[in-house]
């Protein structure tokens, strides 16, 4: 009995033995299972990850992998290079040294940024604003911080290159106008690419953006209008760098295509002289060649240094562009607008004679006056001019006789002929922000002002005063447009885009932009007028001995005077016109000459166009035509002009 009770505990115990293990079984597999699932998970997350990585980001990572080993650096183009007509160089270039960072290779970036700022001494804040400025751009392209630092600076930097990583020395193409001051508003000058116009280009075009950070473009003046011609194509190498940044080895190498030269209208010679004879006052000249509507010459005073623009320019240097009451980075041969004054008679006596209201044997008898309804309109001479016919009008000014002309003509049929010569509308001329001026009509002044137009108000639009404004510029147009028989040809300022090879890419034509239909005994009037002004009558004193000049003299006014006009102060004096073309036979030149606030165009505006005809012939051995004396003994000048 003993042994079967032994043998009965015993398979118990053998069951509870084996009911034990099989549970320590299914703990194992349950813990086995758990971790195969967490293996597993962990499998799936890097095989997105990997799959992330090199598939859907694969190329961005590549790239940076490559930024580490192997760059692209930008090779800048040269610049075209500027001329006058004859060849003569007007806009150079020369090299440049500017320090640039690259960012991600720049790191500490403070750190390095304030190395810098001591070896190139410049201060910190304004490097790191620079820096702060480029958010957006890539971190792996360099980012200009000091431009033209200079030979001494150059050899700092280079001595401490290993204390500054990221940080390198580019050699760039740099403008350099060879002539201080001399044609500025007609050349223009360059400007570093604002960020804002940057990433605009890179949105547009990508990487094929001609432009990068640091980058000079046109800001006025034909370095503007040309600039698609002048930029040159941008070149390019690859390199590998060391972890610092520094270039060990250059792989492959894209030459930059320099930039296309321009050939202006402008004669230098004929530039400076313009310069100089109006060097000491605010003003404008323009001079054209009648044939073609070249611009031979288009000065504007004061004028400025483009250099500074490029070198890099103080703040109080800014300052006194900006804040200088002249406003010398106007030109105001196309940018300012003025009264034309008596030059407008011109125009009234066109109108008059097409419209049959006046011919050559018109007369009108001047005592002085015109009266209209309760008011009397001066005549320019107090005592009056007495009886003058069409020619004699021209030739002495005569207010009186035009107030006749112009309140029979009325204020829309004047305005018809002024603008048919170029008036009240752009030139067309390729520079930028040419004001249109104003040619005033009844229909204008109702929409402008909401009230209707008043017959008085011709009388002061007949002499050029009133709403009237013009360019110095559309002055000489003008004249080009008598001179021509009535042809008007667009103003060109350049004549010619060459490659550096010599092939013509781009040619100035002449272009006829109208042709008025104009009775030609009203141009012979017109221009014996014209002729008999400078030979003796308000101009005489601008005749030369050998040179048959006919032209027009104005005295814009700013307010009205009682003729004590030197007792006013500078602001409130009249500005001085004359505009001119010469030989009177054949013409070859058309002048516009402005001083602003110069009191009288006989005596302040016209010795300017005499000396600027004198300095063309003598330039180009020219002789003038001396059949085309239109003597008139009935014609009597006023001793003491001054219009």
């Amino acid at each position: 009995m003993l042994i079967k009770n032994n043998s009965k505990s015993n398979n118990m115990e053998i069951y509870l033995n084996n009911h034990a293990n099989g549970t320590e079984n299914d703990e194992y597999k349950r813990r086995l299972f758990s971790i195969m699932v967490v293996v597993f998970t962990g499998f799936i997350i890097l095989i997105i990850r990997l799959f992330y990585l090199q598939i859907i980001e694969g190329e961005e990572y590549k790239r940076l992998s490559e930024n580490n080993c192997i760059r692209l650096q930008s090779i800048d183009p040269p610049r075209g290079l500027i001329f006058d007509r004859g060849g003569y160089l007007l806009a150079d270039n020369r090299p440049s040294f500017d320090v640039s960072i690259i960012v991600k290779d720049a790191k500490p970036v403070k750190q390095t940024v304030e190395k810098l700022s001591n070896y190139i001494l410049t201060p910190k804040s304004e490097l790191l604003t620079k820096i702060n400025r480029q958010k957006g751009l890539s971190y792996y392209k360099p980012m200009v911080l000091k431009q033209d630092i200079g030979w001494d600076n150059l050899a700092v930097v280079e001595v401490h290159k290993f204390e500054l990583p990221g940080i390198d020395i580019d050699v760039r193409s740099r403008r350099h106008y060879i002539n201080k001051y001399t044609a500025s508003h007609v050349i223009g000058y360059l400007g570093e690419i604002n960020p804002e116009l940057l990433k605009l280009e890179l949105i547009k075009n990508g990487e094929s953006s001609e432009y990068r950070s640091g980058d000079f473009i046109g800001k006025c003046g034909v370095e503007k209008s040309y600039e698609n011609y002048l930029r040159g194509k941008r070149g390019g190498r690859q390199v590998e760098v060391d972890v610092t940044g520094r270039v060990v080895k250059v792989l492959k190498t894209i030459d930059a295509k320099p930039g296309h030269n321009i050939y202006m209208t402008i004669d230098y010679d004929l530039q400076r002289r313009a310069e100089e004879l109006i060097a000491d006052v605010v003003g404008s000249v323009v001079a054209m060649e009648i044939s073609s509507g070249d611009v031979l010459a288009m000065a504007s005073t004061p004028s400025f240094d483009q250099n500074i623009f490029v070198s890099g320019m103080t703040k109080e240097q800014w300052d006194d562009l900006t804040s200088n009451s002249f406003k010398p980075l106007q030109n105001r041969a196309t940018q300012c607008q003025y009264p034309p004054a008596s030059t407008y008679k011109i125009i009234t006596a066109l109108a008059g004679l097409e419209e049959k209201v006046i011919d050559e044997h018109s007369t009108v008898f001047c005592p002085g006056y015109y009266r209209f309804g309760n008011r009397p309109f001066r005549c320019w001479r107090k005592g009056g001019h007495g009886k003058v016919d069409t020619v004699t009008a021209i030739a002495q000014s005569c207010d009186v006789f035009f107030y006749h002309v112009g309140q029979k003509l009325g204020v829309d049929k004047i305005a018809h002929y002024a603008k048919a010569c170029g008036l009240g509308a752009q030139t067309g001329i390729a520079l930028e922000n040419e004001v249109p001026g104003i040619v005033p009509t009844s229909d204008w002044k109702k929409k402008t002002y909401k009230i209707p137009w008043q017959k008085g108000e011709t009388l002061s639009i007949a002499i050029g005063q009133g709403y009237d404004l013009v360019t110095p510029l559309q002055l000489a147009v003008v004249m080009t447009v008598i001179a021509n028989d009535g042809v008007r040809y667009k103003p060109l300022i350049v004549r010619r885009v060459e490659t550096v090879e010599g092939k013509t890419v781009y040619e100035g034509k002449p272009e006829i932009i109208s042709k008025i239909s104009i009775n030609p005994k009203s141009l012979a009037i017109i221009k014996k007028g014209l002729w008999a002004v400078v030979d003796h009558g308000t101009g005489k004193g601008s005749k030369l001995p050998n040179i048959e000049m006919s032209g027009k003299t104005g005295t814009a006014q700013i307010i009205t005077t009682t003729g004590r006009e030197e007792k006013l102060p500078y602001k409130y004096r009249p500005h001085a016109w004359f505009v001119a073309y010469a030989p009177s036979s054949n013409p070859k030149i058309a002048i516009s000459v402005l001083v602003e606030h110069g009191e009288h165009g006989a005596s302040a505006a016209a010795p300017v166009a005499k000396e600027l005809v004198k300095t063309y012939f003598s330039k180009n051995k020219l002789k003038s035509d001396q059949s085309y004396a239109l003597k008139d003994d009935n014609i009597k000048i006023d001793e003491k002009s001054l219009d």
